[in-house]
């Protein structure tokens, strides 16, 4: 053994030499992470520092469960024992925790300082960036400085208006979210799990218990990661040309939306959840529950516990992690120690633990050897070199240890390669899943990263690839918002943590590497391939793309196939293919590519003169909307430059300029003159001028004019000069325009340096924006020719261009940002040279919309395979041949896809993603189904509104109609209702002696009126609700205003007192004397002398009222003198309306119309006319308060907005008094205003959000008890309830459950 030993050291050198052995830090991360997952039950590590975080966290969890497992088996009672029930609970907890838990420490590291540090550290604040300084938690910072009125020029603040990327403060959000939520459910989890135990359910039902778990798990499992993902994929079983179940977008031509949900994903996640939560919790807990005893008996309680532990954890955290294996581990481990080899069992438990790793190692086996016998079916090999056909028979004796070398390989998890591309397999040294050691990713080049001389003098990163990179950037960062949630409805079909699927579209093709897989997290790489790839990846991606379905051959005949069935020659090559298409319309948000070759574009001179004098109206916009112009022509060293062409005689002939490009050139003057220059644009610069929200004066105007002749002058000299010849060939032409695209502005005459001078922002906020919108008004020029001659459509579209498009070099900054920031239209200009050295000129445009993607999954040890054999042929075999054999292509393995996507210099992917972590809670449609996040703060306000339904509901289900408490105060009048006082004008002194009893309702379209004046025993209010003013009626007194068709009326000024003659026959039994009723109707009339009696009153305010207001019509609402003598409380309330104006109020109200119908005001008591008095200064208030809502109604009619004092405000005091359900559409819930309304205001909308005590908003609408109005009718007959608008929610509240901010809310509310 020795001697061996020795033998393999000295070896060692010959070994390492070709690649055979790993690095020591390979090697460490490897054997951590194997041991955390096959162990421990965890998941995939990101690099050593990670594989040492995720081993030290399992321990650790398992030392603070193991006190509790030690403790419960060492009692009689063992795993009966509460403290075996605690550590039950305690275990499915942390299992669940822990499954939650990225294995990258930086997650959890950025989670703690958010909680400590609030901000960056002083030693820090040097390498932070100016953006991450003015920027927090996403969002821009608005400009200190604001931009004068008419500055409406986005582009003059790109510098310092710098988008700042949202999503790593969003993610810290989710994260933060997430961690909070996983402690509220993890809590749960265990007092469950703990309660499910003490029920002696794992005990009492064993074993019929087990056997009914693990054949529901295995019944379950199959149906869901067998038959479901099978039905969804694109070939069943590779013998279906469709599959069973279609997406909604599988017939579309092109994706419109996002993906819509269908039923079988729903079905899908939720039969998920139930599966890990429910039935494979209840499995491992009966698991752990009756082989505990047994394991602590045969090991000793204190190994016992740890390895009950140990086990307990990992089938947990395994289940919680990946079930997609599930059901064959429950199930073959059952069979094989139950039926099989029934005396080989040690406890199910360990059965189950070590079941796990053969399955996994097996699964694995299985994966290498369908690679290798795909990879050498002599039917298909294609020989990239002579090496390939001389090694291929002579793999033939090497196929027994082939089998060896599989299953070793399988054994230890090492990649088994094929040397140099051939037939002839090696076994490669371990690896983790990561698979490559160094964290490589794309570093983009353009300006932030590179010298200032470089971007003068040549363009950096001018290659398409570099240039295209962005593509797969913005395409890894959709996907890190909804990957998981997609991987969780099953778009991808069945996916465990390192499988590699490839994304094919038009012009993307990627490679997805599912790193790590956790419970509501996956962690993938995204590595994306030449837009224009090599002969050899053409033609792999269309043996991806073409269809089979069409294939009617059978072996060599044509004899057709069964209908929704492949051939038979389609089937037999599905079947030998390390790959297979899961999905054909996998829907994700990108942006579709528009590339136009340039030089057709300007290849005749009318085109050029088209950009040109586009250019010119741009300079014009843009100088004339910028906020600096009045610095701009108050600037002496500018004036003093411009002195010269003030004057209409004026005329630049620079030889730069041209008939055939310029449209102001002067052919009698063979220049540009000033003269030739205000025919042309003189109508543009007016019009722009007259939509400025302060057009300049005709003084301003001229030297405005000037401004932009000299500044078009410099423009088009630098656009000509650095053409070389302005007339010349078009790639001279577009050398100059590329160059002030991009933003390259270099004067080479003197006449021109005047601009250096005056002032830089000239150059940066008029000249290059003009230039760039000028490119894409040059675009539109071909669909709307015509229309752009047209100076308004023409501004339109600029305003319209510059509100959209983000115009901007692919090097500059500003396009990686608005990408990622998602923004709708972009447009550039690229330059690009190929090896050759020659140069091509490319209009490049972008729209934002969702792109479907063909979804291949790769066999993953085919791609770990081929990346070793990569990786060994150059690190260590030094072959740096481009055109080797071993990437050659293979259809059937896709090898020069793949062997294109190792890092580079290995490979040659445009862009390789840093590792990206992909969450269930940014997936909205995953949120839509099962729920966000679940906080204390959440739980308690979910506990409080079952609290107050059921108390709700509980008193309205009383007999007494009413959920308030009875009164206990003699002096109340009416059950459900208390006193109040206001203390409005008229009412001092006069409630002495009478109780006020009232409605417990306030809402801010009220007026409360104090009328024990009017009664002894009731007080009622007035509801002022403005929506019923117009046309609404009063007739019971037999009063109109303003035309009622009355009898006996009279006219005085706006107003007609009219008799009481027909009111009488009317009411029949009642009526009013007609002074009294003059002076309840009129407020505006002789209230206050109440010693006179007759038809003419004298006005109280001097005013008069309104002649719209029609009262004259009203239904006898007051009861008869009997039933006034049978008491308030055998009648009930009744109603008078008033134009709106409502009055509730017991029947003793109506003893105000009991005196007799002619006498006289002077022979009534003092107490009558104090009532009298009282109510005629109530109405004129509330008379009052309509004139000012009407007054805010005309003024919202007229401005479309009101101010923010009008509507009135409050603050929710008892939120138990929400109605979070009245807007089912139900017969017995209200009638809602707008329909928009209804759908937010309830907790079907509302989701996890609960308003409470402290909130604020708006009253948009009430609804009162007995309304006329249905829509303001209240479903209760003791409550008026308000509906407050806070935010985008609409809360309905009873009105005692609010508190006014203002008292001016009752009188000004809208």
């Amino acid at each position: 053994m020795r001697d061996s030993v020795l033998l393999l050291i000295l070896c060692f050198p010959l070994i390492f030499s070709f690649g055979l052995l790993p690095q020591v830090n390979t090697f460490a991360n490897y054997f951590l992470e194997q041991v955390d997952i096959h162990y421990f039950g965890g998941t995939a590590s990101t690099g050593l520092i990670s594989a040492c975080y995720v081993v030290i966290r399992s321990i650790a969890g398992i030392a603070a469960l193991y006190g509790f497992a030690y403790a419960g088996l060492k009692e009689p009672q063992s795993s009966q024992h509460i403290f075996f029930s605690v550590f039950c609970g305690l275990l499915v907890a942390v299992s669940y925790h822990l499954s939650r838990l990225s294995s990258d420490p930086g997650v959890v590291w950025e989670l703690v300082k958010s909680h400590i540090w609030m901000g960056p550290e002083p030693d820090d604040l040097e390498n932070t960036s100016e953006a991450d300084i003015k920027h927090k938690d996403g969002e821009v910072r608005q400009n200190k400085n604001p931009k004068p009125e008419g500055d409406v020029c986005k582009n003059e603040n790109s510098e310092d208006d710098d988008l700042v990327d949202p999503l790593p403060a969003k993610l810290a959000e989710t994260v933060s979210k997430r961690f909070a939520s996983d402690l509220v459910i993890g809590l749960i989890f265990g007092v469950l799990a703990f309660a499910v135990h003490c029920s002696t359910l794992f005990t009492a039902a064993q074993p019929v218990f087990g056997q009914a778990m693990w054949i529901a798990c295995g019944s379950l499992g199959f149906y869901l990661h067998y038959l479901l993902p099978h039905f969804r994929k694109e070939m069943p079983w590779k013998c279906f040309s469709r599959p069973f179940f279609l997406s909604a977008e599988y017939h579309q031509w092109e994706a419109t939306g996002p993906a819509k949900i269908i039923v079988p994903e729903k079905i899908y996640v939720w039969l998920c959840i139930f599966e890990k939560y429910v039935l494979c919790t209840l499995l491992s807990l009966s698991a752990i529950t009756a082989d505990a005893p047994t394991i602590a008996e045969k090991f000793g309680v204190g190994w016992g516990a740890l390895i009950v532990t140990i086990a307990g954890m990992k089938l947990l955290r395994g289940f919680f992690c990946d079930n997609s294996q599930t059901y064959l581990l429950v199930v073959l481990t059952a069979l094989f120690f139950r039926v099989d080899y029934v005396g080989r069992s040690e406890t199910y438990l360990l059965d189950l633990f070590f079941a796990r790793i053969v399955l996994s190692k097996l699964y694995e086996f299985l994966l290498k050897m369908r690679f290798v016998i795909t990879y050498i079916a002599p039917w298909q090999i294609t020989w990239g070199s002579a090496f390939h056909a001389f090694a291929q028979p002579f793999s033939i004796p090497h196929s027994a240890m082939l089998f060896l070398q599989g299953l070793f390989s399988a054994t230890v998890s090492a990649p088994l390669q094929p040397f140099l591309g051939s037939a002839i397999f090696l076994t490669s040294y371990v690896r983790p899943v990561k698979f490559w050691e160094r964290d490589y990713n794309t570093k983009r080049v353009d300006h932030s990263n590179t010298r200032l001389a470089s971007q003068v003098e040549r363009n950096p990163g001018a290659d398409d690839n570099n240039l295209n990179s962005i593509f797969y950037e913005h395409l890894t960062r959709s996907l890190q918002h909804s990957l998981c949630g997609d991987l969780t409805f099953g778009r991808w079909g069945a996916t465990s943590q390192g499988d590699v699927f490839m994304l094919a579209s038009d012009n993307l093709n990627c490679l997805v590497h599912i790193i790590e897989m956790g419970n509501g997290l996956v962690t993938f790489q995204v590595r994306g391939l030449e837009f224009r790839g090599t002969y050899c990846q053409q033609r792999e991606v269309e043996a991806i793309v073409e269809g089979v379905g069409d294939n009617r051959d059978c072996c060599c005949c044509k004899l057709g196939r069964l209908p929704r069935m492949l051939s038979g020659n389609a089937a037999f090559n599905q079947r030998w293919l390390a790959w297979e298409v899961t999905a054909t319309k996998y829907i994700v948000e990108g942006y579709s590519i528009s590339d136009n070759s340039a030089v057709s574009m300007f290849q005749m001179f009318d085109l050029r003169k088209v950009l040109v004098t586009y250019c010119v109206k741009s300079l014009i916009y843009y100088v004339l909307q910028a906020g600096s112009l009045e610095n701009w022509l108050s600037n002496e060293t500018m004036l003093a430059a411009l002195k010269p062409m003030e004057e209409d005689s004026y005329v630049d002939l620079d030889p730069v300029f041209h008939s055939s490009i310029d449209e102001d050139y002067d052919f009698r003057l063979l220049g540009v003159s000033k003269s030739r220059f205000l025919d042309v644009y003189q109508d543009w610069l007016k019009y722009v001028n007259s939509r400025r929200s302060k057009p300049l004066s005709q003084e301003a105007l001229a030297g405005v004019a000037t401004l932009c002749f000299g500044l078009c002058l410099v423009a088009r000299r630098t656009l000509g000069q650095n053409s070389t010849n302005f007339s010349a060939g078009v790639d001279m032409f577009l050398n100059g325009l590329h160059n002030l695209f991009k933003g390259v502005f270099d004067t080479a005459s003197t006449r021109d340096e005047w601009i250096y001078a005056a002032d830089m922002d000239l150059v940066k906020k008029v000249v290059i924006p003009s230039v760039r919108m000028s490119l894409k008004l040059q675009q539109d020029h071909y669909i709307s020719k015509d229309e752009h001659t047209d100076d308004e459509y023409f501004y339109d579209s600029i305003v319209s261009i510059d509100k959209e498009y983000v115009l901007a070099h692919e090097a500059d900054p500003i396009w990686r940002a608005s990408i990622l920031q998602n923004k709708p239209h972009m447009l550039a200009l690229r330059h690009v040279q190929d090896e050759g050295g020659a140069e091509e000129y490319r209009v490049i445009m972008l729209s934002k919309k969702y792109l479907a993607f063909r979804v291949i999954k790769v066999n993953r040890e085919c791609v770990r395979g081929l990346w070793a054999g990569q990786q060994q042929e150059l690190v260590y075999l030094r072959n740096r041949n481009p055109e080797r054999g071993s990437i050659q292509n293979a259809k059937q393995v896709l090898r020069n896809i793949i062997n294109s996507s190792c890092d580079q210099p290995i490979g040659y992917p445009i862009y390789v993603s840093p590792l990206t972590t992909s969450y269930a809670e940014t997936n909205e449609q995953l949120c839509s189904v099962i729920g966000g996040y679940i906080s204390l703060d959440a739980v308690r306000r979910a506990i409080l509104n079952a609290w107050r339904r059921l108390r709700i509901r509980c008193g309205e289900s009383c007999s007494s109609g009413g959920s308030m408490p009875q009164c206990e105060d003699p002096a109340f009048g009416q059950e459900g209702t208390y006193a109040t006082n206001h203390n409005l004008p008229g009412a001092a002194g006069l409630t002495s002696g009478y109780s006020t009893c009232g409605s417990h309702s306030a809402v801010p379209l009220q007026t409360f009126i104090p009328m024990a004046t009017f009664c002894p025993t009731s007080r009622p209010y007035l509801d002022m609700d403005e929506s019923r003013f117009a046309g609404a009626s009063m007739g019971s007194f037999g009063i109109s205003i303003g035309g009622a068709q009355n009898s006996g009326r009279s006219r005085a000024g706006g107003a007609t007192v009219g008799g009481l003659g027909s009111a009488s026959r009317r009411l029949g039994t009642t009526s009013l004397p007609a002074n009294v009723s003059a002076s309840m109707i009129n407020p505006y009339q002789a209230a206050g002398e109440v010693g006179r009696l007759g038809a003419t009153t004298t006005s109280l305010t001097g005013s008069t009222v309104p002649p719209s207001w029609d009262l004259g019509r009203m239904s006898p609402r007051l009861p008869s003198p009997m039933a006034l003598q049978s008491g308030p409380r055998a009648q009930g309330q009744k109603a008078l309306t008033l134009s709106g104006v409502r009055m509730r109020c017991d029947p003793l109200l109506a003893c105000a119309a009991e005196a007799p119908r002619n006498q006289p005001m002077q022979d009534l008591d003092q107490r009558s006319k104090q009532r009298i008095q009282v109510f005629a200064s109530m109405m004129k208030a509330a008379l009052e308060a309509e004139a000012e809502a009407t007054a805010a109604k005309r003024a919202l009619e007229g401005n479309g907005s009101l101010d923010p004092v009008e509507l009135p405000r409050v603050r929710i005091s008892d939120a138990n008094l929400v109605f979070d359900a009245i807007n089912l559409g139900r017969r017995v819930d209200v009638q809602w205003p707008d329909e928009n309304m209804r759908l937010r205001g309830g907790r079907d909308y509302w989701k996890n959000w609960v308003p409470v005590d402290g909130m604020e908003g708006t009253v948009v609408h009430k609804w009162i008890p007995f309304h006329q109005n249905p829509v303001s009718r209240s479903h209760l007959i003791d409550k008026t309830i308000l509906l407050v608008q806070i935010g985008d929610r609409f809360v309905p509240i009873a009105e005692n459950g609010i508190t006014y901010l203002n008292d001016s809310s009752r009188i000004k509310a809208h």
